[in-house]
């Protein structure tokens, strides 16, 4: 399912209609383990491609996740957007050969950095490791910083990505960082630190 929806997702600069097309919820084309890429060709479902793009579609459902305690507007949209740009990352790994067209400005790493510089001034120094934790929107933006490494990892471990996705996803993963401190601060909690010994 996943696959169908990235191949919709990256002929949006083409057909709009997509959109607005019935999608079978199965197609039994699966059962036996293998699935197609979107370029051509069935691979296994444990295939490092399909790896990649797994991992992304999974920090995705764990935004959605985050979504749902509370947050400010900002962030709200901030994440939201970061959710369309997931994606179209998605899209484009489902795409090995690279027939369809993408606009590389859906993974570009300004906004990232500049909502990091944003949270990051409100904060205290940091002066010590954090462990994940002190509130659940804390947490669960730890969660998303942990899946986003390991998504990083899942597409390092292919060929031919498109340029600027991988800069993204390590910039993301430290946004989920900076956000789980910023959730805390907002909340007056204080993050827990490690500390050598206790």
């Amino acid at each position: 399912m996943a696959l169908v929806i990235f191949s919709r997702v990256g002929t949006m600069v083409e057909d709009r209609s997509v959109y607005d097309a019935v999608m079978k919820l199965y197609t039994k084309t699966g059962d036996q383990g293998e699935t197609s890429l979107f370029s051509g060709g069935r691979v296994g479902k444990d295939h490092p491609r399909i790896e990649a793009y797994g991992a992304i579609d999974e920090l995705n459902s764990f935004l959605g996740l985050l979504l749902t305690t509370p947050l400010t507007e900002s962030a709200e949209d901030q994440l939201r957007a970061i959710q369309s740009s997931l994606f179209a990352i998605g899209s484009v790994l489902a795409d090995a050969d690279g027939k369809l067209d993408h606009d590389a400005s859906s993974w570009a790493t300004a906004p990232i950095e500049s909502w990091i510089d944003a949270m990051d001034s409100d904060l205290d120094e940091l002066r010590a490791f954090i462990l994940p934790g002190g509130s659940q929107g804390a947490a669960l933006a730890h969660v998303a910083r942990t899946v986003c490494r390991r998504a990083e990892r899942r597409v390092l471990a292919i060929d031919g990505v498109a340029p600027g996705i991988v800069p993204y996803l390590n910039r993301l993963s430290d946004a989920f960082f900076v956000l789980a401190r910023a959730i805390n601060a907002r909340l007056g909690i204080s993050d827990p630190e490690w500390r050598p010994g206790g």
